[in-house]
């Protein structure tokens, strides 16, 4: 085999034409990581202008930190690094971090997350995408999707890459059903009302939290986050500006904001329940940072815990127990758009982003109501003559029709 060096490259790598293969050849030097040794790297390419610029990606690669560790930049190495330098450029939050990482430990079990960034090809991401829809949902896939796409993008920045595969993969959708949170109906809220009201903080220590939930719409880390601060009597206004959360390494922990930024929001209280939340501002008078709610080892409450013990609660009183605290939140905007509410006052009091969110969550409900509206507005035609219905029915037309 004669190879015919083209455009030399001392030092750092060259490309070589194969006449009997008929291809070009990209030469370059890396150090074998177990040996020390030098080795020589070729890799085979159709046109000339594809070997220089693989050849121009690895020199430019070989500045690279994880370049230098791995002879190469394997994909999920890559993705760590660009989570981790979002976190120390506060880009995002603890709980943001641990969120992604979920998302990367998912990629991590996929043979790609390991082939250099130079290897993979958009076929390959493509396969790999397509075998989540049968397991993940929309909204993994879409994270999934989002971490592909952001690592390649980085890569093609900085000149790594000279074609993005991204550009031409698809988005799949999941074959998974998505996940529908249940509202309570009227005499399921009764009951469980019923049941909350007739027991004692000794007996069910959580009472308070369900009933805040359940009467206020709070996802269950706000309320487990509230503190007697949060509570201006006076004026009766809760002031909604924390979550629990977790640490980057996954410790459960207060976060310094709410889940979104719309979260940070002030809800009105409920006379009813007003009596209730006194009662647990003075319990929280002796707990740390006047929290209102502790385990008690004066420990943060986990979710799961409010989950457990809110799931044993409809057991005992017959609710079917495909229900979590997520339920008693939904329950609150159900019945608020049940009472009339329109969907731009239920956004804010929800803590949703986008009043999309608000329609999307609540299509059902909201189509229900538009329902009932509309038989106002026919009833009204007829209360008032405006439609005679009497000649409609002789004329010929509904007698065709057979209506």
């Amino acid at each position: 085999m004669i190879l015919i060096a083209r455009k030399p490259n001392p030092g750092n790598g060259s490309i070589y034409y194969n006449k009997e293969r008929k291809n070009w050849i990209a030469s370059y030097s890396l150090i074998d990581l177990e040996t020390g040794q030098e080795k020589r790297i070729r890799k085979s390419f159709a046109t000339q202008e594809l070997a220089r610029q693989h050849l121009d990606e690895i020199l430019l690669q070989k500045n690279d930190t994880i370049f230098i560790e791995n002879n190469g930049i394997p994909l999920i190495k890559l993705m760590k690094m660009l989570l981790q330098k979002k976190l120390d450029s506060n880009l995002i939050t603890d709980r943001a971090f641990a969120r992604i990482m979920d998302t990367l430990r998912i990629i991590e079990k996929c043979y790609l997350s390991n082939k250099n960034i130079n290897d993979i090809s958009t076929e390959e991401i493509q396969n790999y995408l397509n075998s989540l829809a049968e397991s993940y949902s929309n909204s993994s896939i879409e994270k999934i999707y989002f971490q592909f796409k952001n690592a390649f993008e980085y890569c093609l920045n900085k000149g790594y890459i000279h074609q993005n595969p991204m550009y031409e993969t698809i988005k799949p959708r999941s074959k998974k059903e998505n996940k529908v949170f249940r509202a309570l109906e009227v005499e399921e809220q009764k009951l469980l009302t019923d049941y909350l009201l007739s027991t004692n903080l000794y007996d069910t220590p959580y009472r308070n939290v369900f009933l805040i939930q359940l009467y206020m719409g709070l996802r269950v880390g706000e309320a487990l986050a509230l503190k007697n601060s949060d509570f201006d009597l006076n004026k009766k206004i809760l002031s909604v500006s924390r979550t629990l959360t977790t640490d980057k390494n996954g410790k459960i922990c207060i976060g310094k904001t709410t889940k979104t930024y719309a979260g940070k929001r002030e809800l009105p209280i409920p006379d009813f329940i007003l009596p209730y939340i006194l009662e647990q501002m003075r319990v929280a008078l002796n707990n740390k940072d006047e929290m209102l709610f502790l385990t008690p080892q004066e420990g943060l409450v986990l979710h799961s815990t409010i989950n457990r013990k809110l799931k044993s609660i409809a057991q005992k009183i017959g609710i079917s127990q495909d229900i979590s605290t997520h339920t008693l939140r939904h329950t609150y905007g159900t019945r608020c758009i049940e009472s009339g509410m329109r969907a731009v006052a239920l956004q804010r009091l929800m803590g949703h982003t986008d009043i999309n969110i608000t329609l999307n969550t609540y299509t059902t409900v909201f189509n229900k109501y538009k329902e009932e509206e509309l038989k106002k507005v026919n009833e009204y035609y007829l209360n008032n003559d405006i439609f005679n219905t009497n000649s409609l029915k002789n004329t010929k037309l509904l007698e065709d029709y057979e209506i």
